[in-house]
Parts: structure tokens; C-alpha cells; sequence
């Protein structure tokens, strides 16, 4: 088997983009040449690589390469960036992270990749429970996950706890109050998407199975502002809790509950420069905002 970059690359084109046309636009080649060189990447393995459906994905094999395509890329990128006579050529890092991370402490990490002319981030938005598969597939080279089980091929460390505490408006406390707790199983709940189960975990504790009412908020900034608006109740990150808390927008439902995600850093095992000075960052944001530990 001999892999050629202008087919690993075509592959990655076509996984990044979804067709074979989108694709050639993106490589400045033709789609029959996409084609030409997917088919002899096929021929080469006897397997097929892309799916050809609307949009083309990769096959089981296909992600196997594209996980090897997009290291070998951030490789290539870097060593073009080094001997490039007319200026830095920027490298690709597609990265993993969860809306909460995003929306808190990365925004430090976010800046400071703002000041680098050699690098091209794209962050792919994914619950930290489920970032690692796209560690798996290729599709990002690091990621910020809830997974303390490294995936192959790459290193782990503890960045520390975010944590999530219940929280709703003043007046959707009171409307719900029973007594001198709240109507759990009654009050209305906001939940970011259907891999969001902070809020059931908290119910599940008090032994409830499902909320009465359960609103989807998929955005991080507009989740938290349904919650100020008094949608319902929802456990919200201490980095966006506590000034609502200091201003009275919101108020805690219970002091003493809360949910506490470790999160890790995950990156591919490779002697990238880039690589490395982002995880320098992602130490730094980390431990200015985040919990060492549970307490």
C-alpha cells in the first residue's frame, strides 16, 4: 500500500467539504481529478473510502486514512510554514470543545490564537462527553472532553472541574416554591440538545426520571438567556453563574447541589510545534478558570 498525499488530501477535501465538487474548489483542481484520485486511493487498498451519498462521508477504512491525512497535513503545513520564503503559511488544527468551554474559559485560549498569523483554527462544537469521537475519526487533532480514557494514539491530562450549579430567575423560584424547596418534578427545565444530561442527572439524584417540561436551547449564550428569562430552571457553569448571581438575575435553587465535570485534554501523539503551543494555552485558561479539583 502506498499512500499518496494528493489522495489522502482529496479525501480529506471531500470529508471536509461533502462533495467531490465542493471539494476540487477547495484543492483548485478539477472534480474528475478528485475523482481520479479517490478511485486510485480505492484501487490501491481494494477498499472503498467515500461513501457516495449526499453528502459523501468515509467509510469505516476512509476514516482510518482520514485520521492519518489530517496529521500528516498539520506536519506538512508546518514545515511549509518554516521554509516558505514569502511569509508564514497557516496550519489547520481543528479542535474539539464543548459550548460551555467555548462560551467561558476558552474564550482566553480563543484570544490568544487571535494574535498567531501561521495558524487556521476550526472548532468543532461538541458535547465534552462525546469530543473523543471526533478524536477518533480524525476530524479533530485535540479536544477538550469528559473522557478520562485516552483515545489511541494520544496523550491525556486533567485540566480541571467545571462546575455546573441549578439556577433559575427570582420569579420562576418563587412561582415553583413548595415550602422551603422548589416543585422538582413539576417546574419547567432547559436542556441544551438531546446529549444534555446535567439537568436529568440532578433530577435522577432526587429520584425523579423525567422532567414535566424539558425546553431545547441549543446555544450556549441564548440557553443562558432563557434561563434568565425565566424559561425554567437549568445547571449553569460558575464562570456565567456568578455574576448573575452578585447582580440577583439569578438565584440558586438549592446552595448546597451540583454537578462537577472534569474535564481532560486530549491531542494526537505528534511532535507538532503548533500543537504544543496551543496545549500551553489551553494549561493556562484552564488554570485561571477552572477548579483543581472537587470540593
Amino acid at each position: 500500500m502506498d499512500l499518496q498525499p494528493a489522495q489522502l488530501a482529496a479525501l480529506t477535501a471531500i470529508a471536509d467539504h461533502g462533495t467531490f465538487e465542493a471539494a476540487a474548489r477547495a484543492l483548485h483542481v478539477t472534480p474528475s481529478a478528485v475523482s481520479q484520485r479517490i478511485r486510485a486511493l480505492e484501487s490501491s487498498l481494494g477498499r472503498v473510502v467515500v461513501q457516495r451519498t449526499t453528502p459523501c462521508r468515509p467509510t469505516e477504512v476512509g476514516l482510518t486514512l482520514l485520521r492519518v491525512a489530517r496529521q500528516t497535513r498539520l506536519l506538512y503545513d508546518e514545515v511549509r510554514g518554516e521554509l516558505a520564503p514569502d511569509g508564514p503559511v497557516r496550519t489547520d488544527l481543528p479542535v474539539a470543545v464543548n459550548a460551555d468551554t467555548l462560551a467561558t474559559w476558552f474564550r482566553d485560549v480563543v484570544g490568544r490564537v487571535a494574535e498567531w498569523d501561521d495558524v487556521t483554527v476550526r472548532l468543532h462544537v461538541e458535547d465534552q462527553a462525546f469530543s473523543a469521537d471526533l478524536l477518533r475519526s480524525g476530524e479533530a487533532l485535540a479536544a477538550v472532553t469528559s473522557d478520562d480514557v485516552p483515545v489511541q494514539g494520544c496523550s491525556i491530562e486533567h485540566l480541571g472541574v467545571l462546575r455546573y450549579r441549578p439556577a433559575a430567575s427570582p420569579a420562576f423560584a418563587e412561582r415553583w416554591r413548595r415550602g422551603r424547596g422548589h416543585d422538582w418534578e413539576r417546574m419547567p427545565v432547559v436542556v441544551f440538545n438531546e446529549k444534555d444530561d446535567l439537568q436529568h442527572a440532578l433530577l435522577r439524584d432526587r429520584g425523579i426520571d423525567q422532567p414535566a417540561v424539558a425546553h431545547r436551547v441549543p446555544t450556549s449564550a441564548d440557553f443562558h438567556e432563557a434561563v434568565r428569562l425565566g424559561l425554567g430552571w437549568a445547571t449553569i457553569p460558575e464562570p456565567q453563574l456568578d455574576p448573575d448571581l452578585a447582580s440577583g438575575r439569578l438565584v440558586l435553587l438549592n446552595a448546597r447541589e451540583r454537578v462537577d465535570v472534569h474535564l481532560y485534554w486530549q491531542r494526537w501523539r505528534l511532535d507538532s510545534p503548533v500543537l504544543a503551543r496551543l496545549t500551553d494555552e489551553v494549561r493556562r485558561a484552564a488554570a485561571r478558570h477552572l477548579r483543581p479539583k472537587s470540593r
